[in-house]
């Protein structure tokens, strides 16, 4: 296979990229079996929402840590067309997801729409890279082949993902989950006025956020020493959304387990599933269709055990032909969101893609 790059993982702290493919794996389970046999020394890619199913973990020939690129110019629109899951649509998915909280199936239920783009041309993952780098803020820009995932043979999944799943360093741990999230601008581009101190009292987003908080304090405590977790959440801006987020550390009982491992552990969290999270992952399936990397997770484990894995939003999936992609955006319902609010909110989170594929300073609207 050429030597070309098969992963990226990159912050302001750290441009992990793998090139070339030594191994590939479709699941979890291959993947830590060839790390704990010793067989190979480091693997990157994606695991799926569902985190027992098909993955694309690569180990690569050579594995490179540097500082964080440089970000470069969007140069120019790459999109022909663009096609988004109707407003209506979108809000009757609410609407149902809101009627499932309502009958006690679940508490909160994560639900997403779509977006497909045709390219003016043949783009290329490194060009992609460079476009997310470039409009990315103080997001992770992550990218991994697909190809060893059944049916995304030449696909690659590319984003910018603002939270952060886990880091994992010896025996400390860190998580930065996110949920309840704002607009910062309307839909004809202005600041929404107040936006973040709104966020903050939210009931229903904090309600929301506490979901997620509660769901990783209830699986990292068995596996931590210790654990410190803020009382409140923060509220924290990428270019296009206010969040709140959570920062979380804990100390590893047993520092052997892997990052690996962890990621397939916690995640879907209920910041992108929902709670109960089979119950909710259920109903995202009857309103929504089947979720394959969307909402998953992104990263690297190395034979340390140590690794960074980040929640795979803000994304999208280039084909093979390398003139097609699709995206995603979604938002937590819990009982009190407002169906509107909802599809507002998806709008301002395909704002990092479509900032990506076109001018940075004249984003395509997702107005559907």
């Amino acid at each position: 296979m050429p030597a070309g790059l098969s992963f990226l993982l990159s912050n302001t702290d750290l441009n992990a990229r793998g090139f070339g493919v030594r191994a590939a794996f479709g699941s979890v389970a291959q993947a830590r079996e060839a790390l704990a046999a010793g067989t190979v020394d480091f693997v990157g890619g994606a695991l799926g929402f569902d985190t027992g199913g098909p993955a694309s973990l690569i180990a690569p020939e050579r594995v490179d840590f540097s500082p964080a690129a440089t970000p470069a110019t969007v140069d120019g629109s790459v999109v022909a067309e663009v096609s988004v899951t109707p407003d209506s649509v979108h809000r009757e998915r609410v609407v149902r997801a809101l009627d499932a909280i309502a009958s006690g199936a679940a508490e909160k239920v994560v639900v997403a729409r779509s977006l497909d783009a045709s390219l003016t041309r043949a783009v290329e993952p490194v060009e992609l890279i460079g476009r997310f780098t470039a409009t990315a803020g103080g997001s992770t820009v992550f990218a991994a082949d697909l190809s060893a995932a059944p049916g995304h043979d030449g696909n690659w999944l590319i984003g910018a993902s603002p939270e952060l799943l886990l880091r994992k360093r010896g025996s400390i741990l860190q998580c930065v989950p996110y949920a309840g999230s704002a607009p910062k601008f309307d839909a004809a581009g202005r600041p929404v006025p107040n936006a973040a101190e709104e966020l903050s009292r939210s009931a229903k987003d904090l309600r929301e956020h506490a979901y997620v908080v509660d769901y990783l304090r209830d699986l990292l405590q068995p596996l931590c020493s210790r654990i410190a977790i803020p009382d409140r959440p923060q509220t924290i801006s990428t270019n296009h959304v206010w969040h709140l987020a959570t920062p979380i550390t804990g100390e590893l009982a047993d520092p052997t387990i892997t990052a690996l491992e962890l990621a397939a552990l916690l995640s879907p969290t209920p910041a992108v599933c929902g709670t109960p999270t089979e119950a909710a992952a259920r109903i995202i399936e009857e309103v929504e269709g089947p979720r394959e990397f969307y909402a998953g997770t992104v990263g690297w484990c190395d034979a340390a055990g140590d690794g960074e894995w980040v929640v795979s939003i803000r994304c999208l999936e280039l084909d093979s032909s390398r003139t097609k992609v699709s995206a995603w955006a979604g938002g937590g319902i819990v009982a009190g969101s407002d169906p509107d609010a909802e599809v507002a909110e998806t709008t301002a989170k395909f704002q990092t893609v479509l900032s990506a594929l076109a001018d940075a300073d004249r984003p395509v609207r997702a107005d559907a």
